[in-house]
């Protein structure tokens, strides 16, 4: 029977965060001092766990999110149908007012059952359940991979968590997220048990800044 422990992040925060600017697959950034902060305290948290291997996204923020364990030496592979769901002419954008009411427009419209409808220029929430599905699919094939760790994004998180534990694809807004957060997953060799949800605990004590000044690593 093909059992395995899944371990899976949102990618550490980015500047485009920060600023409140639309990021999607088509955006290749970096993460910022507070994302890799938050990556060495997911690090420090979690390096005890006999990972087999790590998957990422194709996009770098991913890497750099898992780069204390590679550093470790636990082997990465990179696999674009993990990739954030493309935000099409929206990317690179600051959030307007007007460009906040068509998103949550659009976020209506997939609560609805919409799935299909796209972003301008981009993917509906459909097509990153396909790619994905490949993906997904070759993970899961590897049977000598009992504990694995996966570095995504946000609205991907969503719609894998939605084909993982059977959930409708209109329900993804279910599945909350914050940066460097953790999904943490059994799968029996049938079915996918969530042990913890959107969790952040390694992020929470208290960390010196630059300035001396003592901050959480936990951001919204």
């Amino acid at each position: 029977m093909n059992t395995k422990k899944i371990y899976i992040i949102r990618h550490g925060q980015t500047d485009y965060n920060l600023k409140g600017i639309v990021q999607g697959s088509g955006v290749d950034s970096s993460l910022n001092d507070r994302g890799r902060a938050q990556a060495q305290a997911f690090f420090d948290r979690y390096q005890t766990v006999p990972f087999d291997k790590i998957y990422t996204s194709a996009l770098k923020r991913t890497r750099e999110s898992v780069q204390p364990f590679m550093d470790a030496g636990v082997p990465t592979v990179a696999l674009s149908g993990l990739n954030e769901i493309s935000w099409g002419t929206k990317e690179g954008q600051s959030i307007t007012p007007e460009e906040d009411a068509y998103y949550h427009w659009m976020l209506q419209q997939w609560r609805e059952g919409q799935t299909h409808h796209r972003i301008e220029g981009g993917e509906s929430p459909e097509d990153v359940t396909h790619r994905q599905g490949e993906a997904w699919d070759h993970i899961m094939q590897q049977t000598n991979e009992r504990t694995i760790l996966v570095c995504m994004h946000g609205r991907a998180l969503r719609i894998l968590l939605c084909r993982l534990l059977q959930y409708p694809l209109r329900q993804m807004d279910t599945f909350e997220h914050q940066n460097l957060c953790l999904y943490q997953l059994d799968f029996t060799g049938t079915l996918f048990a969530i042990k913890k949800h959107n969790d952040v605990s390694h992020l929470t004590h208290r960390v010196q800044t630059a300035a001396g000044v003592p901050s959480s690593l936990l951001t919204t």
